[in-house]
């Protein structure tokens, strides 16, 4: 799973470089975003797959053994913690999602439309 060293612009250049099953969960994770927020702007940041909408939603990526998931606000940990506390956690406070285990597709679109809320609510001084 090794990355090429071209450049990735779009989203099927950074999956392009991943086996299928894992180019499906990145694909699952995208298609989810986009339904739960529409009108969400795909970038790829960072060397990653992101989105924006009215600032930064979340970043996500696959690594070896899962898909790290980045959603750019602490008020994620405290909102979903009771639902986040069966995923792995580290650095920069990523989210593990384990390569073995089935997406917790609910709670991605959950997190997104949480993002997109608070993001709405910044620019408008709520």
């Amino acid at each position: 799973m090794e990355k090429n060293r071209e450049k990735i612009e779009t989203f099927e250049d950074y999956s392009k470089n991943y086996s299928p099953e894992i180019r499906k969960r990145l694909d699952q994770i995208q298609e989810t975003i986009k339904n739960a927020v529409p009108g969400a702007e795909e970038k790829i940041s960072y060397k990653m797959p992101s989105f924006r909408f009215h600032g930064i939603l979340l970043y996500y990526g696959a690594f070896k053994n899962h898909i790290g998931f980045y959603p750019a606000s602490r008020a994620v940990f405290v909102r979903f913690k009771d639902e986040l506390k069966y995923y792995k956690q580290s650095g920069k406070r990523p989210i593990q999602f384990p390569h073995d285990k089935p997406l917790p597709i609910r709670l991605i679109k959950r997190i997104a439309q949480f993002r997109a809320k608070e993001n709405t609510e910044k620019i408008k001084g709520i």
